[in-house]
């Protein structure tokens, strides 16, 4: 009887920890019928809080059906920043646009092969921030030439250069000390992606990047002295690109689009510039350009607490289903909150 009771609680606790992913259903927009899959699990910049917002954005403002899947503790299903454990990544296969912020992941095979699924077809791609090295993978693992060190040169620099168009190369201004103002290219402004974009800021320091050949650089990030928007240029630094636009080619012989930043902590998200950046570029992505106007509707959607700046606090024990509908808060001070 007891060993019955023992097998049930697993069973029951297994049901938790691997319940139906985060969907924020749009339901009218031009983004209407359009699946995207937004794969959050970095260890600093707070992406378990960035992404669900973007994504509540593109849902009921555009109407996109939007999955975010997490880096969970297996035992508890809470959402543990930086676990290489994401359940749900099958919902892939059907996907029409993945938005990716890890660092350092090394997935189980299960959970990984849906991603390599997506990039052999050819799924457009948008990387944040870390992305760029968004996987550590050991050397005897089969999916090696992922990591973001892998120096074959059939894979040189792993998903982060191949993909997204550069790898981790380092930091070139100070967290917490110095934030980055992105300033458009002139002879770019007519990209899509800037549409109706000003004033970029990210409240995070800046990294170095030389994007692969045939990136087209839109941003270049000038460090700044200090933590807020009009603090003095960094005159010792010189422009580093910030963000750019390319095309992959998969395994099947399609070009994906890619856009990378990297940028986009939790509070990057609080700058409209930077917003309406990432919304312009969910649409160009998709090959919805036509459908980016200067005016559309940016605005956060329910309580939005970033919390990688400043004093904000947030509860313990979250789990994605806590963040569900428009209301609840991104990320709740205590349980229970709305």
């Amino acid at each position: 009887m007891k060993q019955t009771i023992l097998a049930l609680a697993v069973w029951l606790s297994a049901l938790n920890v691997f319940a139906a992913p985060l969907v924020y259903q749009g339901t009218d927009g031009p983004g209407k019928g359009k699946q995207i899959v937004f794969i959050a699990s970095d260890h600093e910049y707070k992406s378990e809080e960035a992404l669900p917002e973007l994504a509540r954005i593109l849902a009921k403002h555009h109407g996109f059906t939007c999955t975010v899947l997490f880096g969970v503790d297996a035992k508890t299903g809470e959402i543990k920043p930086g676990n290489s454990n994401i359940p749900g990544t099958e919902a892939l296969k059907t996907a029409d646009l993945l938005v990716i912020f890890t660092r350092f992941q090394d997935l189980p095979p299960e959970q990984m092969q849906p991603i390599v699924d997506y990039l052999n077809r050819g799924g457009p791609v948008i990387g944040m921030r870390t992305a760029t090295h968004g996987f550590k993978i050991p050397k005897e693992s089969p999916f090696a030439k992922y990591d973001y060190n892998y120096k074959g040169d059939e894979y040189k620099g792993g998903f982060g250069r191949q993909i997204l168009g550069e790898t981790w190369v380092g930091h070139y201004g100070p967290n917490h000390k110095s934030s980055t103002r992105l300033d458009i290219i002139p002879e770019k402004a007519s990209h899509p992606v800037l549409i109706g974009v000003k004033d970029v800021w990210a409240e995070i320091g800046a990294y170095n990047a030389a994007p692969i050949e045939g990136s087209q650089v839109l941003l270049m990030a000038q460090p700044l002295t200090g933590m807020t928007p009009d603090s003095p240029v960094d005159t010792s630094k010189k422009p580093m690109p910030g963000v750019w636009v390319r095309t992959y080619k998969s395994e099947s012989g399609r070009e994906g689009r890619v856009f990378a930043t990297t940028y986009g902590a939790s509070g990057d998200l609080l700058n409209e510039g930077f917003r309406r950046m990432m919304v312009n570029a969910t649409f160009w992505a998709v090959g919805m350009e036509s459908a980016i106007k200067p005016d559309l509707d940016i605005s956060l959607v329910g309580p939005y607490r970033p919390t990688w700046q400043g004093g904000t606090k947030r509860a313990a024990g979250v789990k994605p289903e806590n963040l569900a509908g428009w209301d609840s808060a991104i990320l709740p001070e205590k349980l229970g909150d709305k």
